[in-house]
């Protein structure tokens, strides 16, 4: 906490509050120890550094019973000399408990810079780095970065920027006993400091110290030419933070990153509107903390009023953003911020040509092949379709007429995530967990229904994105995943960030064993430059799925029930050996005599299925099944060979269907399938993780090899809306495959809404284009409005007789719906009729 510190009123010229009281008898009873340590001080000299107890007891009176007798001088300097002098020496070892987040911050930041190409390099030599860090105090940041990158060889020149003599001097002596010679100590106002001034490559020829006459017309250039400007507890300390964060503009590169760490404390009604500060999750403080955490850093001249942090987000881009707290000391509100230029700049494009790539990467549009502009399909498209926008671009131009920041997505080094508005009560019904940790439909059965190749484009249901990373093996030219729910592509977020930043190995810690004891720290150092803000923010915030010393990844979720019933059920009936052995069956038929001996009774038992499966709640929660395709599951029950006699009452028809359910998707499983070697996916319910011999086809050592080469995930889209709002803002007929998985299920008998987004779907896709579904029922109701809208229809698989159509076997029949001809899109009456946005879904 350097540096160009506070220029407020006396300590102790505040309000009187009961919340103070602790603190004024604090204040009083340190003051008797405090004249102890003094009289002590005076005798030892300034080694207090060297004693932990007498480094704390300078630290109080220095904060809390010292006059700052530097006020009445009226300068800033002198003002922070009265504050530093007496505890210059002691700083260090008495900030690091209270200033936590440091060594995170430049943790993000050294990860940024690593993963950056080098834009202002012309050749494949090193390229020279500048660091600036203002505020920087002891020098005690610049130290810390060599946990993460060799400061001596990582940067050709490090300026540390402080008003204080006293700290200035401190760290002149760190750096001559490290022996770093390109850090240079610079003790002035920050506002004035002129990176030119010391880098001659930067004057541009003019004079490094102007004459009198030019300060009255010098203008600070637009850009600097520092690749980094850190802050770390200097903001909160500066009376004039205004013209500071002005002055670090001029310093930042137009590529360059800026990282801040500070206390704060905000109200959630101040910032819930804006779309640009990288997510808000753990931003609000509560009424009490945030008057006691202003009113106790208050005394020791640190302000925390919320427009600092909030100038800082308006001038510059957000890149990533972090909220947390200091648990050890009461739980002090900290953030951690990474910024850019508000103008994104590209090595290759201006700001308003990425804004319109980006457009066109969310929508297919044309205009992504420039070669094809005056082609006879593109004039076509451009006279019968009016021009389609993506929500991100609609956005970007409202943020830009209002000289506003674009949302962070745009300053991301990666444009996988497409915007989305986190605060829409559509995505925070989900409160913020996703349902699935795997995915639930057969990759391998996918594959050979599809046979992908180079020309298509993909739109697909992300789930949990195990079968969206199989797609993407198969080379298409592109795939859009589509999750109403944020944190289900938060979760294909990481997976994608992990195969371009991690080793097999740590990869499959991660997504094989759902545990990795390192996750936080390949979070702050691998992975973090790879990530959305919001989906960085959900992992800090979720650390303990991989860390956790009871559970991994697959134990949660909403599917965590239905696999925690599993294992209830195997300790109830003594199953424990018997699971063990049935996934270490080197035979089918071994497995076989497993199963039918010791698995199965108590498994499907009727009596089980009774008072736990077939409750609608379980269904929902454990195994997502809405009530439409629970009413489904009851229909083509009625109508099946196994009901005979008189029909069961209403009260047992449920648990009668859903009971001949399981038997039919279970029953085929542990006869056909080894679940030992070849089924991941109900090898993962039992055992909690996969194994190397049993695993979905995106664990492979050749899939990670593959999706871990440069570029190799530029043809994903991650779009968090509805399906219908994901095609509707597509180019007409630019898709070549929808899998569409089980959605279908969702909508109501003759629902007027999936006639809406088959005509969608329709428009969207090419001719010849192809559905696939999944459902189940053995023939859904909407097949036939398939046909009606322009579609020939074939069932691919049928769970008749017993039959096991894929390793899952989960869904009654498999389908394919291939576009035979153009429907006009739907009317506005027809979507008014059908109610407006049709549900979606989150499978």
């Amino acid at each position: 906490m350097a540096s160009l510190g506070g220029n407020n009123n006396l300590p102790f010229g505040i309000e009187i509050n009961p919340l103070y009281a602790g603190l004024a008898f604090a204040v009083i009873g340190g003051a008797c120890l405090s004249s102890l340590f003094l009289q002590a001080t005076k005798q030892q000299g300034d080694n207090s550094s060297s004693n932990p107890l007498r480094s704390f007891f300078l630290f109080f009176y220095s904060s809390f019973i010292k006059p700052h007798d530097g006020d009445s001088r009226g300068t800033q300097q002198d003002a922070l000399e009265s504050f530093y002098k007496t505890q210059a020496g002691a700083y260090d070892a008495t900030r690091t408990v209270l200033l936590r987040g440091r060594e995170d911050m430049l943790a993000l930041v050294a990860a940024q810079l690593q993963s950056k190409v080098d834009v202002t390099s012309t050749t494949s030599k090193k390229t020279a780095r500048i660091w600036v860090d203002v505020g920087g105090g002891t020098g005690w940041n610049i130290e810390a970065m060599a946990k993460f990158v060799n400061v001596p060889e990582f940067f050709s020149s490090v300026y540390l920027v402080d008003f204080s003599p006293s700290l200035c001097e401190v760290a002149k002596k760190r750096f001559e006993r490290l022996g770093w010679k390109n850090v240079k100590v610079v003790c002035m106002d920050a506002r004035k400091f002129r990176l030119e001034d010391y880098e001659p490559s930067l004057s541009n020829g003019s004079p490094t110290r102007p004459s009198a006459h030019s300060y009255f017309n010098q203008r600070r250039p637009e850009h600097g030419g520092a690749d980094l400007v850190t802050m770390s507890y200097s903001l909160s300390m500066m009376p004039d933070y205004f013209s500071i964060v002005d002055s670090v503009i001029s310093l930042v590169s137009p590529h360059g990153l800026i990282g801040v760490v500070d206390f704060y404390v905000q109200n959630k009604v101040d910032f819930a509107f804006r779309n640009y500060t990288g997510g808000l999750i753990n931003r609000h403080v509560n009424m009490v903390l945030r008057n006691f955490w202003r009113g106790w850093f208050d005394l020791d001249r640190v302000n925390l009023e919320p427009s600092r942090r909030d100038y800082l987000e308006y001038k510059f881009g957000t890149v990533l953003n972090l909220n947390a707290r200091n648990r050890t000391l009461g739980s002090i509100p900290y953030y951690i911020w990474l910024g850019c230029q508000k103008k994104p700049f590209s090595p290759s494009s201006l700001p308003h040509e990425i804004i319109e790539r980006i457009d066109a990467l969310a929508t297919e549009s044309p205009y992504l092949y420039p070669a094809n502009q005056g082609d006879a399909l593109t004039r076509a498209i451009e006279r019968s379709a009016p021009e389609i926008r993506s929500k991100a671009f609609l956005t970007a131009v409202q943020n830009l007429s209002a000289n506003l920041p674009l949302p962070s997505f745009f300053y991301q080094n990666h444009h996988w995530r497409i915007y989305y508005d986190d605060q829409l009560k559509k995505h925070t019904q989900f409160n913020d967990e996703y349902i699935y940790a795997f995915t639930w439909e057969d990759s391998r059965v996918d594959a050979r229904l599809l046979n992908l190749g180079p020309d298509d484009k993909v739109i697909a249901i992300s789930s949990a994105g195990d079968n969206v990373l199989s797609y993407l093996t198969q080379s298409p030219a592109r795939v859009h995943a589509v999750d109403l729910n944020p944190t289900q592509n938060h979760l294909l977020e990481l997976k994608a960030a992990s195969y371009t930043a991690l080793e097999y190995e740590d990869f499959w810690k991660i997504f094989g064993d759902g545990k990795h004891p390192n996750f936080r720290h390949l979070l702050m150092t691998k992975l973090s430059p790879h990530l959305s803000s919001r989906a960085f923010q959900y992992w800090m915030n979720n650390i303990h799925v991989f860390q956790s010393s009871r559970y991994g990844l697959y134990d949660t979720g909403g599917s965590r029930y239905a696999i925690r019933v599993f294992r209830w059920i195997s300790r109830i009936f003594g199953l424990r050996g018997s699971v063990r052995k049935l996934l270490e069956a080197k035979t089918l038929n071994e497995q076989r005599e497993i199963w039918r001996q010791k698995i199965r009774p108590a498994l499907l038992s009727k009596l089980l299925c009774n008072f736990v499966v077939s409750q609608e709640s379980f269904l929902w929660a454990a195994l997502g099944v809405p009530k439409n395709q629970l009413a489904m599951i009851e229909a083509d029950h009625a109508e099946s060979d196994v009901v005979k006699g008189p029909t069961p009452s209403a009260k047992n028809i449920r648990s009668h269907a859903i009971w001949h359910y399981m038997v039919n998707t279970l029953d085929p499983v542990a006869e056909e399938t080894h679940l030992a070697v070849d089924n991941p996916y109900y090898y993962v319910c039992m055992e909690g993780k996969f194994s190397r011999k049993c695993h979905p086809e995106y664990l492979s050592p050749e899939t990670h090899a593959k999706l871990s080469k440069p570029n190799a995930l530029d043809g994903l889209r991650i779009h968090t809306d509805e399906l219908q709002e994901v095609i509707s803002r597509i180019t007409p007929g630019t898709l070549t495959v929808a899998v569409i998985m089980d959605s279908m299920d969702w909508f109501d008998t003759g629902s007027q809404a999936a006639a809406v987004q088959i005509t969608k779907l329709n428009r969207a896709l090419a001719m010849g284009g192809r559905v696939l579904l999944r459902t189940s029922a053995l023939n859904p109701w909407y097949i036939k409005v398939f046909e009606e809208h322009g579609f020939s229809t074939k069932r691919h698989g049928a769970r008749t007789d017993g039959a096991c159509i894929d390793r899952v076997n989960m869904y009654a029949s498999c389908w394919i719906c291939t576009k035979q001809e153009n429907l006009p899109p739907p009317t506005p009456e027809m979507e008014r009729s059908a109610g407006g946005d049709v549900t979606s879904f989150t499978l």
